[in-house]
């Protein structure tokens, strides 16, 4: 981590020496020289750091050389973000800095910032050079590492009697490897993926000598790849295992060619273990040698990273899952328990269960916490083991990390750094990607990579972690099969502990009040999180780590102590980067927040009672992220909020009692996500945020919410908006309440409000125009919409022709007051007048092709659900034309519905139908029921009176 550190501080330098802005904020000379100076010293410093990083490890001195360089690196980042800030309010509109006629009193504040940077810049000169003097005591090797962990070499012999479990993908693996197709099309490649010491190499054992493997293939060879892929050594490698003999030759080309002539019309099964590279390359050369094969001939590869799985092309890819409980006590059992008694085995059991459990499943923590425990005879010693940290254990750090650190020595600088920073959440916990990512951008981690946004950096680094195998039990977006959540590994985050024990802390309730734990980081401590009970005071002794860079506080049950600590809190630490104050029953944030000016990410969430914000928020420059989620009794955002030119973030979902917005928002350009933007009543003339000012936020991605377009006057505000050039939006609603008397120009201001052609997820609620549907609900301008909510239109009468939309899943239609019946036009049949009423048979008419979910409910008036007929010409059959992939039929409080139409009764697709609270149909479904009772799943009042064993 001390290499992304120092790189970062050098970027940084780089770019204050270099800068000048509006020739009002420059470097005096002295200053500048010092800068230069030492930059030359960091970068000598940098050239040795690769070999540092891996002899820490092992080395004691090495580790406290780089702690004190990680210190002296991150006071250097303090002093350049003050020095930026101080630049970064010349930026700022409406800044009380005058620029055409400085005042006395700013030439003076301007020298006095010179003077004192120049002073801390040269003492940090001074550290930086005593430490580059140390370096020499190491004999560090330049931009190399010679104190990486030892890489295993692995070969195909196993003893079957030691392995507990995998008999599932044992033989699965099996199973493929014997797979025999005739008319198979090249090579087939199967890849094992899985994290460190998950079990890779022993299941490609398992299969490499099971008997019938051995029966089916005529040649079989097993290579330990490692790092690095030297071809010529692989193939050395392969060919002596053909041909018994250790090769002459050397040149890859010949090799190569011999390969080629002894695996000729053989079948052959090739495992490629431990496999790390990443540049197809490497591999293309002895792949193209070995298409001679006969079918039948497999390759076999293990692989920690994902990615490698597929650039090696391959056509299976097996992830490999962690042991059963009961598979990792056996295996941790037949260590651990090895040779004892059977009274002393039984004494030891129960505690032995809870230490397996605390292996999660990973093999290799079974075996080197069974070692450990081996020759620990008491009670008391194995109670010792079950009570302690895993990476607090000696043992642990020597068997179970180093393969591990081969993981992480591979990772880039940055990637390292954002892998240690996941050791703040707890361990278990569910870690959500959009505030991962967050955290991250605001520790900098991004800094100097301008080619992208930092946002999309940041989703590169989350899923090559993911690739490697450092982060497991994703939970999807059910829209875009996105990554949402995942959780770490119990070892994998005790790693990441391990990695940063002198900087990072998580501080539960029970040790929340023992302040000797926060003392032995000797002023290292840079990231704190705090779990607080409700009763639990706030810690006094937290205000003395003035050098933390993160505090995030968990206070699940509303702990009242966290408001009155704020404002000593924000006097005191003001290198804070990020800090979480979510759930703290806060009801005023106050005014000395201002002192945090170096704060990226402020986390305010589900904070109920909390009624403003204070103005000095808005001199926090460096804001990126702002979240206000659920503050539902917010009343106004702070009125200068437009001088926080960095934020890109506005999380502000579900803050009911915001009426209007600042005029100021409209200087935001730089948000990429605005969750809600509430139009106001205009009682405020100019002074609130408009429909027209959406336009300046051309950045906006994801989902945005607008509410109280009821108060929208103006058409012209709604084109000016240009919601349709919002490429980003994925997802939008439109809500027409009010919170004054009806405008009479909704449908206008519907119309103008044209969602970009690429949105997934469409809902309009509370709109009382007329009906007259708007122009862009049709195929063409929504071809992408795939959700699509309509609620509370009351005055139509007539449902729009939504059948049209090509790519919509579901459908949900609610109180829907004006609407009797629902016929053709909903399914987008109605004819224009001269038009034909059979469509071409090279283009058959079906309606809501793609629809799977449809939900009507609070239809008080809709009697009649109409029978329709759709012309068949170029259509197989009449079933398909309508909804054929309807899945799911919901209706609820349809009270006056009276019975469903033919074509949905036959659809042979549709397997749940609910019905609730609509008596009237309730008795027709009675009637019906050998129509109906085809449904595999039907419910009746929340009853359900058929259901699917499936």
């Amino acid at each position: 981590m001390a290499d992304a550190l120092v790189s970062a501080v050098l970027q940084q330098l780089t770019a204050v020496v270099y800068r000048d802005i509006e020739k009002e904020v420059t470097l005096v000379v002295d200053v500048r020289k010092e800068a230069q100076k030492l930059k030359t010293t960091l970068q000598t410093l940098q050239a040795v750091l690769m070999d540092a990083e891996k002899r820490q490890v092992k080395e004691a001195a090495v580790k406290l050389w780089l702690e004190k360089l990680k210190a002296t690196s991150y006071d250097m980042d303090d002093l350049i973000d003050d020095w930026n800030t101080f630049v970064l309010k010349f930026q700022v509109p409406n800044n009380k800095v005058c620029f055409c006629m400085p005042s006395p009193c700013f030439f003076f504040r301007k020298i006095v910032l010179h003077h004192d940077f120049a002073v801390n810049i040269r003492d940090l000169n001074k550290r930086f050079q005593a430490i580059a003097i140390e370096k020499d005591m190491f004999s560090f090797e330049l931009n190399r590492g010679s104190g990486e962990p030892e890489r295993p070499v692995t070969t195909s012999f196993i003893d079957v009697s030691e392995i507990y479990g995998r008999d599932q993908e044992k033989n699965a693996i099996i199973r493929t490897l014997l797979f025999e197709n005739s008319q198979q099309q090249g090579l087939p490649i199967i890849s094992v993926v899985g994290m460190g010491g998950i079990g890779k190499t022993t299941l490609a054992q398992l299969a490499y000598n099971d008997q019938e493997v051995k029966a089916f293939f005529e040649k079989r060879i097993w290579v330990c790849v490692s790092d690095p892929f030297d071809e010529i050594r692989v193939a050395k490698a392969i060919l002596e295992a053909l041909t018994g003999e250790a090769p002459s030759v050397a040149e890859l080309e010949s090799l190569l060619q011999k390969i080629h002539l002894s695996i000729e019309r053989k079948k052959f099964l090739l495992v490629l273990d431990d496999v790390w590279t990443e540049d197809p390359t490497k591999w293309e050369s002895l792949k193209h040698s070995l298409k001679c094969v006969t079918p039948g001939s497999k390759v076999l590869i293990t692989t920690r990273k994902e990615n490698v799985a597929k650039i090696m092309g391959s056509t299976m890819l097996f992830p490999l899952g962690q042991l059963y409980e009961e598979e990792c006590w056996s295996l941790f059992s037949q260590v651990a328990l090895f040779g004892r008694p059977g009274g002393d085995r039984k004494g030891l059991e129960e505690i032995g269960k809870k230490i397996a459990k605390k292996c999660k499943g990973l093999p290799l923590a079974a075996k080197v916490l069974g070692g450990l425990l081996r020759f620990k005879k008491s009670k008391e010693q194995w109670q010792s083991v079950l009570d302690s940290e895993l990476w607090e254990l000696e043992e642990v750090e020597k068997g179970l990390f180093p393969p591990l650190l081969l993981s992480y020595y591979d990772l880039p600088s940055t990637l390292r750094q954002c892998f240690a920073y996941c050791a703040l959440f707890i361990k278990d916990s569910v870690i959500e990607k959009d505030k991962l990512i967050k955290l991250w951008m605001a520790q900098g981690f991004f800094r100097g990579m301008l080619h992208k946004e930092m946002e999309l950096i940041g989703e590169e680094c989350f899923d090559d972690l993911a690739m490697r195998s450092f982060f497991q039990d994703f939970q999807k977006d059910e829209n875009n099969n996105s990554v949402m959540k995942c959780k770490m590994h119990d070892i994998v985050h005790d790693f990441a502990q391990f990695l940063t024990k002198n900087e990072c802390l998580m501080l539960a309730m029970e040790v929340v009040k023992e302040p000797s734990r926060i003392d032995s980081y000797n002023g290292n401590l840079r990231h704190l999180v705090m779990v607080l009970e409700k009763e639990s005071p706030f810690p006094s002794y937290i205000y003395n780590v003035e050098k933390l860079r993160s505090l995030l506080i968990k206070s699940y049950n509303k702990n009242s102590s966290i408001s009155r600590a704020l404002p000593k809190l924000f006097d005191q630490l003001k290198c804070l980067r990020s800090l979480d104050l979510s759930w703290g029953s806060i009801k005023e944030l106050t005014k000395e927040i201002v002192k945090l000016i170096n704060l990226r990410y402020l986390k305010l969430s589900n904070n109920h009672d909390l009624l403003e914000l204070p103005e000095t928020l808005c001199d926090l420059y460096n804001l990126q992220t702002l979240d206000l989620t659920r503050c539902g009794r917010l009343q106004k955002l702070p009125s200068g909020i437009g001088k926080l030119l960095n934020l890109r973030h506005l999380d502000n979902w579900e803050t009911f009692g915001l009426r209007s917005m600042p005029k100021g928002m409209r200087r935001l350009t730089c948000l990429r996500s605005l969750k809600e933007v509430v139009v106001s009543d205009g009682c405020n003339g100019n002074k609130t945020f408009t429909l027209g000012d959406l336009a300046n936020l051309s950045y906006l991605r994801g989902y945005l919410k607008i509410r109280g377009l009821g108060n929208a006057g103006d058409v012209t505000e709604g084109r000016k908006a240009k919601l349709h050039n919002k490429k980003d939006l994925f997802g939008l609603t439109l809500n027409f309440d009010s919170s004054t008397a009806r405008m009479c120009l909704e449908d206008m201001i519907l119309e103008a409000l044209q969602p970009p052609g690429n949105v997934e997820r469409l809902e309009i609620r509370c709109f009382n125009g007329p009906i007259l549907f708007p122009s862009w609900l049709n195929s063409s301008a929504l071809a992408q919409l795939r959700h699509l909510t309509l609620g509370n239109c009351r005055n139509w009468t007539l449902l729009p022709p939504l059948g049209e939309l090509p790519s919509l899943e579901s459908l949900q239609i609610s109180n829907m007051n004006g609407v009797k019946k629902v016929g053709e036009e909903f399914l987008g049949l109605r004819k224009e007048e001269g038009q034909t009423s059979t469509p071409s048979s090279s283009s058959p008419m079906i309606a809501f092709p793609n629809l799977k979910s449809l939900r009507f409910s609070n239809m008080v008036k809709w009697k009649h659900w109409i029978n329709c007929e759709i012309p068949s010409t170029g259509v197989a059959e009449m079933d398909n034309a309508i909804m054929p992939q309807l899945q799911s039929l919901d209706l609820q409080s349809c009270g006056k519905l009276k019975a469903l139409p033919h074509y949905l009764l036959g659809l042979t697709s549709l397997k749940e139908l609910s019905v609730d609270w609509c008596p009237v149909l309730a008795e027709y479904c009675q009637k019906e029921w050998p129509n109906i009772s085809r449904i595999p799943n039907i419910r009746l009042d929340g009853v359900y009176v058929q259901r699917s064993s499936h």
